[in-house]
């Protein structure tokens, strides 16, 4: 009877990335990367040293996929009993906890390290945005509050303050205010999902915003959410400089932004709740791409 031939390194490693790849919510990473890389070319363009530049994308990627992944194993009983997120990886069976606990910390202990060699400050910042993700937002609040989300906001608000850091070597309001327009918007996307996954989240015994304050509040909330990123964006990109053809642009968006939000508070429903969730997701990128074009 002849032996079968192990599988060749080639297949192993494509088996390994299609298991680990949701792991780390590529979608997810790369935005907040993204913000990251806006914040370091909002202080530093051009590009220079690129050695640091490359350095910023890579450790901040490895941090961020790091304390993704540590979240997806502290929370695969949540994910186990709501039925968007039964089918990952850990709570689907398919990558045991022990290997992904090891990948997590890999990932987070590389990019700590590799963001404390770029720059102290710098490396205080992701590090701080590693641990209020996953010590105090994952760990402590999550099935506590609905106030947590405010925690999640913080660390998703780290990478554009963290990148403008490297960048000037010290922290200034413009960062500041990027990163409030990041914590700002990150409510927009949760509290609309928690209300859009109303069940699952009962099911999951995850306290949310809709469950705890109605939905009524929770429109609202999102609501001025929306508002607090557009003031917080506009009032850095004018900081920043920007030419007055970006600044009127984004005063177009804002007005846009405006109108939307005060539809969803007199005239509430389920479609324009999306509506203002796409909007304020598109307004943000939208003026991601004004600071990299405007400092060009």
């Amino acid at each position: 009877m002849e032996s079968k031939n192990p599988p060749n390194i080639i297949t192993l490693v494509k088996t390994k990335f299609a298991l680990y790849l949701p792991l780390i919510k590529s979608l997810q990473t790369g935005l907040l990367l993204l913000t990251g890389v806006t914040g370091y070319m909002s202080a530093r363009c051009p590009v220079l040293p690129w050695s640091t530049f490359i350095g910023l994308i890579c450790s901040l990627f490895l941090a961020i996929s790091g304390s993704t992944v540590l979240n997806m194993v502290f929370d695969r009983d949540i994910d186990a009993r709501m039925s968007r997120t039964a089918d990952r990886p850990l709570p689907a069976g398919r990558i045991s906890v022990k290997e992904a606990l090891f990948l997590g910390l890999i990932l987070s202990f590389g990019g700590l390290v590799w963001s404390f060699l770029l720059s102290f400050l710098y490396g205080i910042v992701v590090f701080a945005g590693l641990f209020i993700d996953v010590v105090i937002y994952t760990l402590w609040l999550k099935r506590k509050t609905a106030w947590s989300i405010v925690w999640g906001g913080v660390s998703g608000g780290m990478p554009i303050l963290a990148g403008r850091a490297l960048g000037l070597g010290e922290l200034d309001i413009i960062g500041c205010l990027l990163s409030l327009s990041i914590l700002l918007w990150i409510p927009t996307h949760i509290l609309t999902f928690s209300m859009h996954y109303y069940n699952d989240y009962e099911r999951a015994g995850i306290p949310t915003f809709p469950s705890t304050y109605g939905n009524k509040n929770t429109r609202l909330i999102i609501a001025l959410s929306s508002l607090g990123v557009a003031f917080s964006i506009a009032l850095g990109l004018f900081f920043l400089g920007l030419s007055w053809g970006y600044l009127r642009l984004l005063a177009v968006l804002t007005v846009g932004m405006l109108g939307l939000v005060l539809v969803s508070i007199f005239r509430p429903s389920v479609s324009i709740n999306f509506g203002l969730f796409k909007y304020a997701s598109l307004y943000m990128l939208s003026s991601m791409s004004m600071v990299l074009l405007g400092v060009l």
